[in-house]
């Protein structure tokens, strides 16, 4: 496609989510276990990239899960696993926050029980948030119109570029 502009390209990508898994150990230096929660598709690519990035610098155990949900209806929100959260550090990860809404809608079923605290994760970040949902871990922050889109390309568990169009 002519009018992509392209903002992140593989080795960037990783590199951005090695620093996002160092800032989660450090963040979360006196926890057992973390769980890691993916919004399909690329959230729970990134989400697997991130366990596998901890698992190689780090003893912090963590835990996927997966968080399913139509992004532009996100009434339903369910969780492919049954986990007790109860005092649990819950890490949401989606590739590109926009307005905020997907986010805060994946937050639901936490809500069910009492975690210890709930992170987000995000590898782009856009600043045009509706909601009050700010990333606590983000790759890259770019300011867009309303009009662009961003989209995070994968291929099979490798995150390959992020493109603005």
């Amino acid at each position: 496609m002519p009018d992509r502009k392209h903002i992140l390209d593989q080795e960037v990508a990783a590199k951005k989510l090695q620093r996002m898994a160092y800032e989660i150990i450090e963040n979360n230096l006196d926890e057992g276990s973390i769980i890691l929660a993916g919004i399909p598709e690329n959230g729970t690519v990134i989400a697997k990239n991130i366990q596998k990035m901890i698992s190689e610098i780090s003893s912090l155990k963590t835990e996927l899960i997966s968080i399913s949900l139509d992004k532009r209806l996100p009434r339903e929100v369910k969780l492919n696993k049954n986990l007790d959260f109860n005092d649990r550090v819950v890490i949401i990860i989606d590739d590109v926050v926009n307005s905020g809404k997907t986010l805060l809608y994946a937050v639901k079923p936490f809500l069910e029980f009492h975690p210890k605290k709930i992170q987000t994760l995000v590898l782009v970040e856009r600043c045009h948030n509706n909601f009050p949902v700010q990333a606590d871990y983000v790759g890259l922050s770019i300011s867009t119109t309303l009009q662009e889109q961003i989209i995070v390309e994968v291929n099979g568990e490798t995150i390959t570029g992020a493109y603005l169009h």
